[in-house]
């Protein structure tokens, strides 16, 4: 930072990749190599004097216990921003520097007008500097192209491009630049294994009218895949070039170049700025690169949200199906896990059982070997899913937790620090799995003892606003800021509250957090309304550091709803959970019910 022209008063370390990533490989955690921090979200920043973490309310616990005394956590949504935190304790004058390659638009937007206020500077960095310094950096992996096939796609390149180039049409756009991954895997029905978690390539992609572009480490190519591309229409360039590209895609020679034709360079220039007089380059401002919009000239950039983003978000028939069979198949393997877990808890602890009515016996004294843990627990998790038809992988790192753990929204156990299971405490477990059909995500908290009565009165309001918002309806045109109070109705009450979203979108065997819209206080998710053919998960929760945490969560398909009238014919939504494994822990066989009635006690229901 010193020895940089000019010398930086700060560095802001984004834990994003090129692509605005929320998982990123284990290269671009850039973020975390810095801070020791390994949540999913969060900003750094190092000044000459301080070391700050920006983060939400998902990480507040687990920054707490992962940043050493040298840094500061600074908790959005109740500190000052980034932005302002900077305008105020450096100078005037100061500069402030960045990888544009790690930030949207929108975010390097919003600091330079705040630095502007006190003629400060943000400064776009030729070179990472955490890449200067981190010896130990993975290298980048080579990792093949897939295709995804049309069966599951449910929708093929050429109609997809169609319709894409038709909305160009309409907005007077001559091209449209792709950064983010789930993106360009959707439009080209490819997918991969770059980024753990998420079923995608590292590349970008660039459509015009007449051209689509696609923009890759062509080793991860293969013979079949080229063809593919070919087959649609699809160039195929290095990963690398797409920033040269984008300056000819500024200047309306990017076909002409990409093809080998000569240009005048006096002419050429000339001709194209008439070509595409009112003709503009859309750049979707929350995903693409500041680097690549600030090779473009501004007064013919459309910064619009890209169509793709809703257009992937409304799932097609075939993505639907596949959605609904790939849960059933996840539900199985929660339910054989549960199973196995409810036998193992009774057998190594003496616990009186989840499923089974068995008498609890003491705590027996068991073998180091037969030790239950968050660890071993979540693997044997995976290993139910792992034989499931289409099983590709894990959605997301597997949140295995027992008492106080739970209560760190985001934990993830480690085989060194992972706690052991306990029968006397509560267990939660957010899960999920790719599927070549479909991504899933759930969560299930249970106890396999005696909870305590305000466990149970806190669980009873969770699962109360679990059920509010999957039983509404709704007018066309509602978001999901207006949704999001029916689930936490209940927890208001009795004075509790959740400091996370209350759903998400899902991708199709994609993206397990997917946009554009959610169910959530905050105020973007005003922005999107939901649609019909949507998904979205019902996830309300409650946590008491140090103590427990209890979550519920489905997926939910939003559908036309039948309502006995139509006000304002608007017509109305509801949702339909394709989420299978009972919430309530009172699965039993008939034999075991008169003594259930008599144990109810010992179960989370009141």
């Amino acid at each position: 930072m010193a020895s940089h022209d000019p010398p930086l008063d700060a560095l802001i370390i984004p834990s994003e990749d090129y692509h605005q990533s929320e998982y990123v490989s284990a290269r671009d955690k850039r973020r975390e190599y810095v801070s020791g921090f390994s949540g999913s979200a969060g900003l750094a920043v190092v000044t000459k004097d301080d070391a700050l973490l920006w983060t939400d309310g998902r990480y507040f616990l687990q920054a707490t216990q992962q940043l050493s005394d040298r840094w500061k956590l600074m908790r959005i949504g109740e500190d000052s921003t980034v932005e302002i935190w900077l305008a105020d304790n450096l100078p005037n004058d100061a500069t402030v520097g960045v990888d544009p390659w790690c930030v949207s638009v929108d975010t390097a937007q919003r600091w330079e007008h705040a630095f502007a206020k006190k003629q400060q500077r943000l400064i776009q960095l030729s070179k990472n500097l955490v890449d200067e310094v981190w010896k130990s950096r993975p290298p980048p992996e080579i990792k093949p192209v897939i295709v995804q096939p049309l069966e599951f796609a449910g929708c093929s390149v050429a109609e997809k491009l169609k319709e894409l180039r038709e909305k160009l049409t309409k907005d007077k756009a001559c091209g449209i630049i792709f950064t983010a991954l789930d993106e360009v895997a959707w439009l080209y029905n490819i997918r991969g294994n770059d980024v753990s978690y998420c079923p995608v390539v590292h590349a970008f992609a660039i459509v015009t009218p007449d051209s689509a572009f696609f923009y890759v480490d062509k080793e991860k190519i293969s013979t079949e895949v080229h063809s593919y591309m070919e087959k649609n229409g699809i160039q195929v360039c290095d990963y690398g070039s797409v920033s040269s590209d984008v300056v000819l895609l500024a200047s309306g020679q990017l076909n002409s170049a990409i093809k080998g034709t000569q240009i005048d360079a006096s002419n050429g220039e000339s001709e194209a700025k008439e070509k595409n007089h009112d003709h503009l380059i859309w750049v979707d401002p929350g995903s693409c690169c500041y680097a690549l919009y600030s090779k473009l000239n501004f007064s013919q950039v459309l910064l619009q949200q890209s169509p793709l983003a809703l257009a992937k978000a409304i799932k097609n028939p075939v993505e639907l199906d596949g959605l609904r069979k790939a849960h059933i198949r996840d539900g199985a393997a929660v339910v054989q896990y549960l199973v196995w877990l409810d036998k193992q808890m009774q057998e190594i602890y003496g616990a009186s059982g989840y499923f089974t009515e068995s008498a609890r016996t003491n705590k027996r004294k068991h073998l180091e070997s037969e030790k239950l843990t968050e660890v071993s627990a979540s693997d044997k998790l995976e290993s139910f899913r792992a034989t499931k038809e289409h099983f590709k992988g894990l959605s997301f790192p597997t949140i295995s937790s027992v008492g106080p753990n739970a209560a760190i929204i985001h934990y993830q156990p480690e085989p060194q620090t992972c706690s052991e299971l306990d029968a006397d405490k509560i267990y939660l477990f957010d899960s999920g799995a790719q599927y070549q059909d479909g991504t899933t995500d759930i969560t299930r908290t249970v106890h396999f003892g005696n909870p305590s009565a305000h466990e149970k009165a806190c669980y009873t309001a969770v699962l109360k606003g679990h059920i509010a918002l999957d039983t509404a309806r709704f007018p066309n045109g509602t978001n999901g800021h207006a949704l999001d109070i029916l689930a936490r109705v209940p927890l208001w009450k009795n004075g509790l509250d959740y400091r996370h979203g209350t759903g998400h979108g899902i991708g199709s065997y994609l993206n397990v957090h997917e946009g554009p819209h959610l169910i959530s206080f905050r105020p973007q998710a005003r922005n999107v309304p939901l649609q019909a053919s949507m998904t979205v998960t019902d996830e309300p929760g409650y946590y008491e550091d140090g103590n427990f945490g209890i979550r519920l969560e489905n997926v939910l398909i939003v559908n036309e709803a039948d309502t006995k009238f139509n006000f304002g014919d608007k017509g109305y939504l509801s949702f339909e959970h394709i989420t299978w494994f009972l919430m309530s822990p009172s699965i039993r066989s008939s034999k075991s019910t008169s003594l259930s009635q008599n144990r109810q006690g010992n179960r989370f229901e009141e």
